[in-house]
């Protein structure tokens, strides 16, 4: 196996060809989410491609399914589980945020600004931006987007 340079936010890692992004973050001790356990069922270990698209592997069916599901509104989006590298050139950024762990920890945060852009765990989604004041209709988001999130994949 060959050895590529991937250019992470900035930072240049090297990954064996053929790996999952998601191993490459692991490897690099890269924190991202992965609410389903790499399976392609949630949008939690999503990152938007900036460069190198023909430098990874197109995107499978499950992760197309669940990019079509999601609310993340940026071109370039694709699954840390279900994308493999397979050649240089790939320059990738993270979320800029932090994604909220539950509806509880969202109350606690009701009637403060946000310190950092907060985001919805399985869908990607901004909550609310950093900065912001978090207000109720926050957790309403947050509410709407896992129930449809949760449907959506309970029909399939």
């Amino acid at each position: 196996m060959s050895t590529i340079t991937i250019d992470i936010d900035g930072q240049q890692v090297q990954a064996e060809q053929n790996s999952t992004l998601l191993s490459v973050f692991r490897d690099h001790h890269i924190l991202v989410n992965q609410i389903c356990g790499g399976q392609g069922m949630c949008a939690s270990c999503h990152f938007f491609v900036v460069g190198g698209l023909d430098a990874l592997t197109t995107p499978t069916k499950q992760e197309q399914m669940t990019l079509q599901f999601t609310k993340i509104d940026r071109p370039g989006a694709r699954l840390a589980c279900q994308t493999r590298v397979m050649g240089e050139g790939i320059m990738i950024e993270l979320p800029k945020g932090t994604f909220v762990e539950s509806e509880q920890d969202l109350v606690q945060e009701i009637g403060k600004k946000a310190k950092k852009t907060l985001i919805h765990p399985m869908t990607g989604e901004v909550l609310v931006e950093a900065g912001k004041l978090v207000m109720r209709s926050a957790l309403e988001k947050m509410k709407q987007a896992s129930d449809s999130f949760s449907a959506n994949f309970s029909n399939k």
